[in-house]
């Protein structure tokens, strides 16, 4: 639901996108999982809560262990336009103690752009606003604005012909976010090995690039449900094992590379998931992590509420038509 900046943490919270009569990530047959390290190229009325990460990474001129507890909301405004909200709780174990807040708060829309059924692709842009000193110093989160334009992709391979079968189940999502800073930076505390205490320093503004992409694989497609044409239903109840890749370029500084692999499992209200966080340098972190989600697709578990748009009655487009 929003790139996050990374006060140290890697991740990009989801974005969503949803149906009034169907909800989800959803072209034709193909579920695009809701992915934890990069935005899916979904719409929704979506809740994530909560998303779990803990991974340790170099900061400050030492190494932190950072549990991140972040909460993310969308609400379709149309049926391709979605209003999306997000922050963050953290946790930070220093050598020299202990630090905890708010992360930045981030507000935003994302439009669904593009959308092919029968070819199982999405596209999505979006638009974010990170709400300047809306953080706390104790866990570097006192950033200026942030302008946050970004692109979301998704394509499933299940229109592939006979003779590449075999690859029909496989699905890629990927994603662009250009972090721009408005304003020189902020403050933030460092550990002090001397005192071992916290200093007060500052903490420069960069521009940053968030990119990423997944490899996803429906296990729908080991079934006879799938005979090569239209969807008589939507692709729920399954389990998607999935693998993302995340990288976090500052300009001029070294980019931090995680591999996440994992699962997913989507019900019809509802979509869990786990992955490892394996760091692919020293600046994605010091040693593997964890993170996990629960997201919740608002408008079938609660119909009265989330029913249909907030802006129009007219209904969403189906997810599944040819």
């Amino acid at each position: 639901m929003k790139p996050i900046c990374r006060s140290g943490a890697l991740l990009i919270v989801p974005m969503l996108w949803a149906q009034s009569a169907g909800a989800h990530g959803i072209a034709g047959n193909r579920y695009f999982a809701g992915t934890m390290t990069i935005d899916d190229p979904a719409v929704a009325d979506e809740l994530i809560l909560p998303n779990f990460n803990y991974l340790g990474f170099p900061a400050q001129g030492s190494d932190v262990v950072e549990n991140r507890i972040n909460g993310a909301f969308a609400r379709l405004l149309t049926p391709s336009l979605a209003f999306t909200v997000d922050s963050s709780w953290v946790h930070q174990n220093w050598p020299t103690g202990r630090t905890l807040g708010f992360d930045k708060t981030n507000i935003g829309l994302k439009y669904e752009a593009y959308r092919d059924n029968r070819h199982e692709m999405l596209v999505s842009i979006g638009l974010a606003w990170g709400i300047g000193h809306s953080g706390a110093v104790a866990i570097g989160a006192d950033a200026p604005d942030t302008i946050q334009p970004g692109i979301f992709f998704g394509k499933g391979f299940g229109d592939l012909p006979d003779s590449l079968s075999w690859m029909r189940p496989f699905a890629v999502t990927a994603a662009v976010v250009d972090e721009v800073p408005i304003g020189s930076g902020g403050m933030a505390l460092a550990p002090n090995p001397v005192t071992g205490r916290f200093d007060t320093v500052l903490s420069p503004a960069v521009e940053t690039l968030h990119w990423g992409f997944s490899v996803q694989y429906s296990t729908l497609y080991l079934t006879k449900r799938f005979d090569g044409g239209p969807p008589k239903d939507e692709p729920l109840n399954q389990l998607v094992p999935l693998v993302e890749f995340r990288f976090d370029s500052p300009r001029g500084q070294t980019t931090a590379a995680t591999a996440n692999p994992g699962f997913a499992y989507v019900a019809v209200t509802w979509q869990v998931e786990a992955e490892a966080i394996i760091p692919l340098n020293r600046a994605g972190g010091t040693g593997p992590g964890f993170r996990a989600q629960l997201l919740l697709f608002l408008d079938d578990l609660v119909p009265s509420l989330f029913g249909k748009p907030l802006l129009t009655d007219r209904p969403a487009h189906s997810q599944i038509a040819w």
